[in-house]
C-alpha cells in the first residue's frame, strides 16, 4: 500500500462491512494499530460509521464505540431500525452510506489521499466524485473471500484498490475462524 508521508490522509470506515470482511477472513481488527499503521502518512481524520440498535439495553458494539471516540476516531453513529421479513425473521437494518458521502465530499478539498474501508458498489458514484476534485482514493475491502465482499465496479473505480488480507497481520488483534457469508441481501446488508 502507498502511503506518502506529506499526504494528508482520511479514513472512511463503513463498519459493518469491515466487520463482516474481517470475521469473513478469519481476524479481528486492532483499532489502535489500525491508527498507527495509517500514522505513516500525514492522518487528518479517522471516521467510523456504524448504525446501533437502541431497543437494548446493552449493545455488544457499545464497547466498541466508546473506545473509538475517545482513541483518536471520529464517531458516526444513528439508530439501526429493526423489522421482521417476510419469513418471520427478525432484522436489523441501518444504512451508513449518506452520512460517509457526505462526509467524505465535505473533507475533500483539505485531503490529498481518502481511504475507504469498504465493498459496497453504491460507493463508485462518491469515490469518482472524489476523485474529480484531485483526491486520490484507495478502496480496503477483500477478493480472497467467496463471493468476494468488494463490488467489481468500485474497484475498478479506486486509484488503489488493497486487498484487506495483504494488510491484516498489520492491525490485526487474534486470528479467529473464517465465517461462512451469508447470500447478499440477508444480515441487513442491502
Amino acid at each position: 500500500m502507498r502511503l506518502l508521508p506529506q499526504e494528508k490522509t482520511a479514513l472512511f470506515i463503513d463498519g459493518a462491512n469491515l466487520y463482516a470482511a474481517s470475521r469473513a477472513l478469519g481476524f479481528d481488527v486492532d483499532y489502535r494499530r489500525l491508527l498507527e499503521f495509517f500514522d505513516k502518512s500525514h492522518l487528518i481524520r479517522a471516521h467510523y460509521y456504524s448504525a446501533l440498535l437502541e431497543t437494548e439495553e446493552y449493545s455488544p458494539l457499545k464497547p466498541l464505540t466508546d473506545w473509538l471516540a475517545y482513541n483518536g476516531y471520529t464517531l458516526v453513529t444513528k439508530p439501526a431500525k429493526e423489522f421482521t421479513d417476510g419469513a418471520g425473521r427478525r432484522r436489523v437494518k441501518g444504512n451508513m452510506d449518506i452520512e460517509l458521502a457526505i462526509d467524505m465530499l465535505e473533507i475533500a478539498p483539505h485531503i490529498d489521499h481518502a481511504v475507504l474501508f469498504s465493498g459496497d458498489s453504491d460507493f463508485r458514484r462518491l469515490v469518482e466524485a472524489v476523485q474529480r476534485r484531485g483526491v486520490r482514493v484507495s478502496v480496503i475491502s477483500t477478493i480472497k473471500t467467496s463471493p468476494p465482499m468488494i463490488a467489481d465496479e468500485l474497484r475498478r473505480q479506486a486509484d488503489q484498490f488493497i486487498d484487506l488480507a495483504d494488510i491484516a497481520p498489520e492491525f490485526t488483534r487474534r486470528q479467529t475462524e473464517p465465517k461462512q457469508r451469508a447470500p447478499r441481501g440477508e444480515a441487513g446488508q442491502d
